[in-house]
């Protein structure tokens, strides 16, 4: 009966200090912690997440005359250097070689002053192709657009990189007749692929790195990356968690990445002319670099040395499913969509030179 007491008695002890638990401490950590969560969030959606203006939606406008001219010959070049030279990387050096060339006798062609940056890796020279146009009043101030144009090993690599390669070639093109202010220079860079991949032998690495030892003030850099895959079906487009909760989940757009650092009000600034001037979906996001994609291009080399820098992408292998294949082929891109995409940098572009013309890229045929 004592024993039956004592037990009665201990339970309501227990009950009590259970109770005690959840209805004070825990309750009161519970509440610090959701608040700040909360605030966190906020902050993070504010800071990473929301861009200025708002991305296209609707059905897609016609192309425009200079955007059919554009289409046809970014697809001219997508088909030279990704199909009939094909796969170029350290292991298909010779048709490394022969793009090179290619893009050098491209850019020289419309007039742009063409330089070889040169470098030794793995007892081959290999070269950066860069085609400069000095600016008339600021030349001091430099601008740089660029885009590797090897591929990974056993892939031709249309999409990743020659559709970026293509578009920073036709954006070469046209600045060629523009007379903006500040110097323009279209960077074509070897070695992004593995096994240079974020190392110091990665050409935009040895670029950037030589570009802040001549004391470049480089105001601006744009990393074209894989930009030549859209989709309208549904669940399309992955994400690393979370940010498939806040993004959306259809892979028609273009992304516009930067990390968290000064490159956002760089990111910004592009994303915002984007979004008013042209009309075709887009998403920013100013995320951490250690998150997965973020840093997975050749504006990683430019953050290592403090430039500003960007990612322009239609996000790759969170999208695209031949990436790294065999079978990234020229006929896997949609050259429609890529007009649109490339005219509108043009114009994003043009906005960052302060030149007061904005190319019409929307106006009905």
């Amino acid at each position: 009966m004592d024993d039956d007491n004592e037990s009665k008695t201990e339970g309501k002890h227990k009950r009590r200090f259970a109770i005690k638990i959840v209805t004070r401490g825990a309750l009161i950590r519970i509440g610090v912690l959701a608040v700040f969560l909360a605030v966190f969030c906020i902050w993070a959606y504010f800071t990473m997440i929301k861009m200025p203006g708002k991305s296209y939606s609707g059905q897609l406008p016609d192309l425009t005359e200079a955007q059919v001219v554009l289409r046809d010959e970014l697809r001219s070049d997508v088909e030279m250097l990704a199909g009939t030279i094909g796969e170029r990387n350290v292991f298909n050096y010779k048709n490394l070689c022969t793009a090179a060339d290619y893009l050098q006798q491209a850019c020289e062609k419309v007039g742009l002053k063409v330089c070889r940056q040169s470098y030794t890796a793995m007892a081959e020279t290999f070269d950066n192709i860069e085609a400069e146009l000095p600016g008339p009043s600021r030349p001091e101030k430099i601008i740089v657009i660029g885009a590797h144009y090897d591929s990974v090993l056993g892939s031709p690599g249309a999409n990743d990189n020659i559709s970026a390669v293509a578009a920073t070639l036709a954006l070469a093109r046209r600045f060629a007749e523009k007379n903006v202010g500040p110097t323009m220079r279209f960077v074509f860079f070897a070695n992004e692929e593995a096994p240079f991949y974020h190392t110091d032998e990665m050409g935009s690495m040895v670029y950037a790195k030589s570009c802040r030892e001549n004391g470049d003030d480089i105001i601006a850099m744009i990393s074209v990356e894989t930009i030549g895959y859209y989709t309208d079906e549904p669940d399309s487009q992955s994400y690393p968690f979370p940010f498939n909760l806040v993004y959306p989940p259809v892979g028609n757009f273009i992304a516009f990445i930067s990390n968290t650092g000064p490159s956002a009000a760089l990111l910004r600034e592009c994303i915002g002319v984007f979004r008013e001037k042209c009309e075709f979906p887009s998403e920013g996001g100013a995320i951490p670099g250690f998150i997965p994609g973020v840093g997975w291009s050749d504006h990683w080399s430019f953050w290592q040395y403090d430039y500003p820098a960007i990612m322009v992408t239609d996000t790759a292998p969170f999208r695209y499913p031949h990436y790294h294949q065999a079978e990234d082929t020229p006929d896997k891109l949609d050259y429609d969509r890529m007009a649109r995409v490339v005219s509108g940098l043009e114009t994003v572009i043009t906005h960052l030179t302060g030149s007061p013309g904005q190319p019409d890229n929307n106006s009905p045929k």
